[in-house]
């Protein structure tokens, strides 16, 4: 059986293992054998060195690997998407279409993305992902939540189990 792995990027000011991650991967764990991953961005400032450290590292994985990318995190898992074969690619709140990203018309081969965005979003505006979903015909789920989606645990929870399920299917 391949191994299925789940790689977490976080945003631009938290961690490898904040509390979205964390009671993420704790659910994608209890649904199978999976191999969570959570890449530590801090010491980094820029889109580009994140993108650089998440390919480096999924390219050495053996399977099937799933992205998953928070705000700025969420522009790195599209734009490392263009040079790693994933099978899936769920993005909350992310950073489209911002001054000082180098990629102003991010896309990805993978056509298994859902994205999952705040209504109430004072950070990365909604309407981001809406263009975003609008262009590449991608799953949009908004929420009457913030940039943090920290009211949205089960949508959060049942869109893991959705892209593990589209993931093997396709």
């Amino acid at each position: 059986m391949t191994k299925l792995h789940m790689v977490f990027s976080h945003g631009k000011e938290s961690g490898p293992w904040g509390s979205k991650i964390t009671k993420m991967a704790e659910h994608a764990k209890s649904l199978g054998d999976y191999k969570i991953h959570s890449i530590d961005y801090q010491d980094l400032t820029t889109p580009a060195q994140r993108v650089e450290r998440l390919v480096n590292y999924a390219q050495d994985l053996k399977g099937e690997i799933i992205f998953v990318g928070s705000s700025m995190g969420g522009y790195v898992s599209i734009v490392a998407s263009t040079q790693i074969p994933i099978k899936g690619l769920l993005l909350l709140a992310p950073a489209f279409y911002l001054k000082g990203y180098e990629i102003q018309q991010p896309s990805t081969p993978c056509k298994n993305t859902i994205i999952i965005h705040g209504w109430n979003d004072d950070i990365v505006p909604y309407q981001n992902s809406v263009k975003f979903a609008q262009q590449h015909k991608d799953k949009l789920v908004l929420v009457d939540d913030g940039h943090r989606l920290s009211q949205s645990d089960v949508v959060l929870n049942q869109e893991i189990e959705n892209i593990i399920v589209w993931s093997k299917k396709r």
